[in-house]
């Protein structure tokens, strides 16, 4: 396994490397004291900075000191650390101001390879100005001004280690996804739900018939595929309860029932929709599809009887047409044609359900996601609502299933709806995102970083 990329936090005792390093990784892993000196060994940990994954080293204070005594081991420490990592974070107390060991631990980190990123911590206020102003002597560039206990500054700590932290191999989607996948089955009543998962098990595991209304509770039944290639993916099939119009539904335990079948919609990774071919695409198929949208469940949408299905390509092309039009936040989600009386089309439906899984389990490094943005509001810049621009500075992935993405900039609040629609399109088809729910949030720039309410 590839060792992650790592930073390491150097810097004279007492400076806020330990408050730091338990900002990074979300955790009071090191113990913070006024008192010089508490850190002596390396502690490393995993951290996440707006996206950002790496690892983070929180190092003794450098001290100079003979080699022999405990503050000269501890140096020792230190001197490894940041020969191994890919980045050194300098810190430095912005309201002390530029000291002599500063000074000294400049000239050590400038005869070294490894880079280097200067920060001014403890910057919050005006007591601070003159310490960064003083950080420009160490030569090691323009310093970050900072308070690692309050958050502030961490959006442009983010753009400076940004380069150090991403690789190449990072650029390779990062795919979940992996276990059985929950696969479940909604639609109107008497679609042919319980009939497809007997189909698909090959026996009678589901009570059937023409009445409506005879699924109650929602079933699960774990299954294995045999995937054209020939391998066995393990499969968690969820059949549900046919859901009519909330109007239509006055039986107190079919609405029991529907809330369960809305319940596993709610655990499922993929859902399928299923048409009765006999009847087209109607409102309710649009809602229920909806929820399952909103839910921010992946969706492919199945016309079951196809067997008897009358003008199947006309049919075909106008519920696709019908889906365009009625489910715009999503266009283009996989429609199938298949039939549980023969089995028509039930391995390319599954074959559909695991590819999607893996869409919706996706999640893009902030570089590629950041080269994209920057061409996307090149191309088409914000608009600059009563004269006044708005600028937006970056973009992250928080979270995959579904893929959910936070927008920074200055007066983003202002963002009309349409221009955070054109990202989504984008993120959908240059990102390779197709038609799964995509989910993007618009956040000042200032301390997002800040947990503190």
């Amino acid at each position: 396994m590839a060792k992650p990329p790592t930073i390491a936090i150097v810097g004279r005792p007492n400076v806020g490397k330990s408050t730091l390093f338990n900002r990074l990784v979300g955790k009071k892993l090191a113990l913070v004291d006024d008192r010089p000196g508490v850190t002596r060994d390396r502690r490393e940990g995993d951290a996440t900075l707006l996206g950002l994954e790496f690892r983070v080293i929180d190092t003794a204070g450098y001290e100079d000191e003979d080699p022999e005594t405990l503050p000269g081991r501890m140096r020792a420490q230190t001197i490894a650390a940041v020969r191994e990592a890919d980045a050194a974070l300098f810190l430095i107390d912005a309201r002390a101001g530029l000291t002599p060991l500063d000074e000294e631990i400049g000239r050590w980190l400038r005869s070294e390879t490894t880079p280097v990123v200067l920060a001014a911590n403890k910057a919050e206020g005006k007591a601070g100005e003159s310490g960064i102003l003083e950080a420009y002597a160490l030569g090691l560039g323009e310093p970050i001004a900072m308070s690692a206990e309050h958050g502030e500054g961490v959006v442009d700590l983010f753009e400076h280690i940004r380069p150090f932290v991403e690789r190449e191999d990072d650029e390779k989607d990062v795919e979940e996804g992996e276990g059985p996948l929950k696969l479940a089955i909604v639609g109107r009543p008497n679609a042919g739900k319980s009939t497809l998962i007997n189909r698909i098990l090959e026996q009678e595991r589901l009570i059937t018939g023409p009445e409506a209304g005879i699924t109650r509770d929602s079933i699960a039944v774990d299954w294995e595929w045999t995937a054209p290639d020939g391998e066995a993916r393990p499969v968690r099939l969820i059949d549900t309860a046919g859901m009519r119009k909330k109007a239509k539904v006055d039986d107190k335990l079919e609405k029991l029932s529907v809330a369960d079948a809305r319940r596993s919609v709610d655990f499922a990774e993929v859902v399928v929709l299923l048409l009765d071919a006999t009847r087209g695409l109607e409102v309710q198929d649009l809602k229920i599809a909806s929820h399952v949208l909103e839910e921010g469940r992946a969706l492919l949408i199945a016309i079951n009887k196809w067997d008897i299905a009358e003008n199947q390509s006309s049919l075909f092309n106008g519920i696709k047409g019908a889906l365009e039009e009625g489910l715009s936040q999503a266009r283009g989600v996989g429609l199938l044609a298949v039939s549980a009386k023969t089995g028509k089309g039930i391995d390319q439906l599954l074959a559909a359900a695991f590819e999607v899984r893996e869409i919706w389990s996706k999640r893009v490094s902030t570089g590629q996601l950041n080269r994209w943005f920057e061409q996307a509001i090149e191309n088409n810049p914000p608009p600059a609502p009563g004269g006044k621009r708005i600028k937006l500075r970056y973009i992250t992935q928080v979270n995959s299933r579904p893929p959910s993405f936070v927008l920074f900039g200055t007066r983003v609040d202002q963002l009309p709806d349409s221009y955070l629609r054109y990202l989504v399109n984008g993120i959908r088809k240059e990102l390779g995102f197709g038609a799964v729910p995509v989910r993007l949030a618009a956040r000042p720039s200032r301390n997002p970083f800040d947990t503190k309410k």
